[in-house]
């Protein structure tokens, strides 16, 4: 099995930035929701983009955000995908990728097996489908590190590309990776040492947890 794709979420420093790097993850994201700990400003994000250049792919993370925040976001941060995590539809997504040109994400809160089948829906409107934990009521969308039961979508076949999200660290990645096969793995608090902290050492065991898999 070829090794995972990693994204490393909410990533908001250079120090961090360069530690994805080194790790050699694919991903990092950049978190366009004001009331996550992880949040960047266009300004920051900007700056973080340049010194990205094309050493590592670029995602924005957006949760219900209106067109003129994501055209802030695309052209500052010169975003290589949009990663929805609100409650947009198939259609909202078909629409953000026509309109930017750039692929879609669409992470889908997981807690039963029609969660999971809610993921048909974006065949032909996202590219990717992140499957992630359903946090509590109330609770920010994601960077809770709660996981979900793994086995609902162990070797899922559905019509477009995916990835497990959802508490994943450096002690339990390789173990996911197993048992679900999932081609895309993307961690946000697991490499923290506080809400927002990244941990360099947490990035660096966590990359090489994945390809030890």
């Amino acid at each position: 099995m070829p090794t995972a794709a990693i994204k490393i979420c909410g990533i908001s420093t250079a120090a961090s930035l360069e530690a994805a790097i080194r790790a050699r993850a694919a991903h990092i994201g950049l978190v366009f929701f004001a009331k996550s700990p992880r949040a960047v400003s266009p300004v920051q994000a900007a700056q973080l983009s340049a010194r990205a250049a094309d050493r590592i792919g670029r995602v924005g993370l957006f949760v219900d955000a209106d067109d003129a925040l994501l055209g802030e976001a695309v052209g500052a941060a010169k975003l290589d995908a949009l990663q929805l995590h609100g409650s947009e539809t198939a259609e909202r997504a078909a629409q953000l990728r026509a309109r930017f040109g750039i692929p879609v994400w669409k992470a889908l809160s997981v807690a039963t097996s029609d969660d999971v089948t809610r993921a048909n829906a974006y065949a032909g409107a996202a590219d990717v489908v992140l499957f992630d934990a359903k946090t509590p009521k109330g609770a920010l969308p994601g960077g809770m590190g709660l996981s979900f039961d793994w086995g609902l979508v162990a070797n899922w076949k559905g019509p477009l590309a995916w990835g497990l999200a959802g508490g994943l660290d450096p002690a339990n990645v390789a173990e996911a990776i197993r048992l679900t096969g999932a081609p895309l793995v993307d961690t946000s608090s697991g490499v923290e040492s506080a809400p927002g902290v990244k941990d360099e050492a947490r990035i660096a065991a966590f990359c090489a947890a994945v390809r030890s898999a």
